[in-house]
């Protein structure tokens, strides 16, 4: 875990450098990819997002979650990464998703600098690690 300061353009430029953010895309997508067959099931991608526990806590405090909701949940996800409906998610459509979500959170950010807590091996953090090798 390690703490950086970032903004929209912090992320955004990790985005618009093509070679770093496929490079990290990649491993990520290789992580989550737990029987190694090169596609993402709707198993794998659910157990990934459940790793990042984002659902089941709230500001810090644990909270249930009927698991019908949370199924609910993660099939939306998983059709919204699976753009052409095969029932897998590709590598390609793995890195046109993420592009969108990491492109929405440096929309959200703006330009006003903020301070997060990040795990080290988190896309965000890869994108602090990029912009302070450039100013190296």
């Amino acid at each position: 875990m390690g703490v950086v300061i970032i903004d929209g353009s912090t992320v955004g430029d990790f985005v618009a450098d093509e070679e770093q953010f496929n490079k990290c895309a990649d491993e990520k997508f290789a992580e989550m990819d737990l029987n190694h067959d090169g596609v993402l099931s709707r198993s794998e991608l659910r157990k990934a997002f459940e790793s990042f526990r984002l659902i089941e806590s709230h500001f810090g405090v644990d909270v249930a979650t009927p698991p019908e909701e949370l199924t609910k949940l993660y099939d939306s996800i998983f059709e919204r990464f699976d753009c052409d409906k095969s029932g897998t998610i590709d590598l390609e459509e793995f890195r046109a998703e993420m592009k969108k979500i990491m492109l929405a959170i440096a929309d959200g950010l703006g330009s006003s600098p903020i301070q997060m807590a990040l795990d080290d091996n988190s896309l965000l953090q890869q994108a602090a690690d990029l912009e302070a090798s450039k100013k190296q």
